[in-house]
């Protein structure tokens, strides 16, 4: 009897499952409220340089700050530079003496912000950049977007411990240690005194919430029988969708960085208490031994979906004889993902299709300045597009397949962002319309990546391909706030970096196989088959017979 078979018997889809995806709703929610949180936290409102005698209304200085202040040249006065010496207004009588004699066609010398910055407070009451003494703005700007580099390589670095540690010690226990660090490091955050001390809690929140993305999707799957894992992967997928919105509304209503950290955070409290009701994993329980408390789990699973058990079929002796199944098994490792023609190919186009996307989707979502918007309302407005577009998904992945859904999705993310690149500035419809569009194509190309990707690889490394394409993907994920900073170069380099790469993941999706209607491969050797000649599969077709 294989677990497969335990759990038909306790039922692989019904209340109890229904349950457990609702307590692990909260993760799925926190996950874009911290990811996605700089674009509240670290926004750069309008500021100048401090200047002793300025007027105290930000909007209406422009006049006396012509004498002190030099302006860009997009007309607007600068950001970080002021007047060695206060100059002369031309519509004055000793600007216009000075004029006369030609003093005023020199250009006149400015000099960096020396006694701090002014900042715009009418749409954020504080922010990282504008803290005070931290400043991170013009020469430091560099530092606000690297905050978030740090952040993401937290996940990345907390995804592989908490891939490893959770194979080793549980899914349960470990889901525990990811909301307690989460907590205590959210807080730690919101405390911090100083940019080094924010950003490194900031660095070990990200590490922490890694465990919520490589626990909580095994968590769920592997209380779930085959025909419904999709439909339950699609379902967890808008509790994100419902995250960003939810970001949009708590950014509104709380405009200081350090409350608004704290809001984030503070919902990991009752998510610690909803562990009592959350099960461990059978699967994970049978392959360490742990019969009784397996057999204990798949009981109460029974009861709760109303299904009768025989006592003989699900014995101790026979959740015993399933244990022993399971853990005959070798454990997998990351060299088996490139050690075949097949899986190499595979994993290699798999990595980069996997840094395309979470590039490409980080790079939409953080930028959302030159909409015509405000913050709120493209932050709602880019969460509420992804709703239609995971539909798309679920159309598309069934009819057209998955390989060319992948492909087409990064294709129209790489069109949206290239076309945005030829529409004129003054064309702030139509730059709004597109920039919605790229974010729509990010999220389905998002959604479809995870279905995809499960589909290629075999049972036995599914759980290690996912997390090695995984790591590649948080990867590019931090690397997006950096490429952000290219506009110093040239300002629409960033979004040709987004698009650029998204068509490179494009192609080379073309080049993974089609899994629609296929079967799920079990074993390496599946994989493998599924290039080789013809003849060679009917030579080998007799003898799986025997060995089944």
């Amino acid at each position: 009897m294989s677990f497969e078979e335990l759990l038909e018997q306790v039922g692989g889809f019904g209340p109890f499952q229904l349950r457990n995806v609702a307590l692990l709703a909260l993760p799925r929610v926190l996950l874009p409220l911290h990811f996605l949180l700089p674009i509240f936290l670290a926004a750069v409102p309008a500021h100048r340089c401090a200047l002793p005698g300025a007027p105290a209304n930000f909007s209406h200085q422009d006049a006396w700050l012509e004498a002190y202040i030099p302006r860009e040249p997009d007309g607007m006065l600068s950001s970080c530079l002021h007047f060695a010496y206060p100059q002369a207004l031309p519509n004055t009588t000793l600007g216009e003496e000075r004029q006369s004699r030609g003093e005023l066609e020199d250009e006149p010398a400015t000099v960096p912000c020396s006694q701090g910055w002014e900042y715009d407070h009418s749409e954020f009451s504080s922010t990282t950049a504008t803290e005070l003494q931290w400043d991170l703005v013009c020469e430091q700007k560099g530092l606000n977007r690297a905050a978030s580099t740090f952040f993401f390589a937290g996940v990345l670095v907390g995804a592989m411990a908490f891939g490893y540690l959770s194979d080793r010690f549980g899914r349960r226990r470990l889901l525990l240690v990811a909301y307690v660090s989460t907590l205590v490091l959210g807080l730690a955050s919101a405390a911090s005194v100083s940019y080094v001390m924010f950003a490194i809690t900031r660095t070990l929140t990200g590490s922490a919430l890694a465990g919520f993305t490589i626990i909580v999707m095994p968590l769920e799957l592997e209380w779930l029988d085959v025909e419904h894992r999709t439909v339950a992967g699609v379902l967890s997928s808008t509790f994100w969708t419902g995250g960003v919105m939810l970001l949009a509304l708590v950014g509104y209503l709380i405009r200081d960085w350090r409350w608004l950290l704290l809001a984030v955070t503070l919902p990991c409290a009752p998510g610690i208490l909803s562990l009592w009701w959350v099960p461990e994993s059978a699967r994970w329980l049978l392959t360490q031994g742990r019969v009784k408390e397996a057999h204990r789990y798949l009981l109460h699973c029974a009861r709760l979906n109303g299904r009768p058990v025989c006592e003989d079929s699900l014995s101790q002796e026979a959740v015993s004889k399933v244990a022993a199944e399971e853990r005959v098994v070798r454990r997998p490792s990351y060299l088996d993902l490139f050690r075949t023609p097949r899986l190499r190919h595979i994993s290699l186009c798999c990595v980069v299709v996997w840094f395309g996307v979470n590039f490409s989707y980080y790079g939409l979502s953080l930028d959302v300045s030159g909409l015509g918007l405000n913050v709120y309302q493209t932050q709602l407005l880019f969460g509420a597009v992804e709703l239609p577009f995971k539909l798309l998904v679920y159309l598309s992945v069934r009819h057209a397949g998955r390989r060319l859904t992948q492909a087409g999705t990064l294709l129209g993310t790489a069109l949206a962002l290239g076309t945005r690149l030829l529409v004129s500035s003054d064309m702030k419809s139509w730059s709004t319309v597109l920039a919605v569009m790229g974010k729509g194509f990010s999220e389905a190309a998002f959604t479809t990546v995870y279905l995809f990707t499960s589909e290629l690889y075999p049972t036995v490394l599914r759980q290690t391909g996912m997390g090695l394409t995984a790591l590649v993907g948080r990867l590019g994920g931090s690397l997006a706030p950096l490429a952000a900073l290219l506009d110093g170069v040239w300002l629409s380099l960033p979004k040709l970096a987004y698009g650029g790469i998204a068509l490179l993941a494009a192609g080379t999706a073309l080049l993974l196989p089609e899994t629609r209607q296929a079967q799920l491969p079990e074993t390496i050797q599946d994989v493998e088959r599924k290039s080789a000649p013809t003849s060679l599969q009917e030579e080998e077709m007799p003898m799986k017979q025997v060995q089944n």
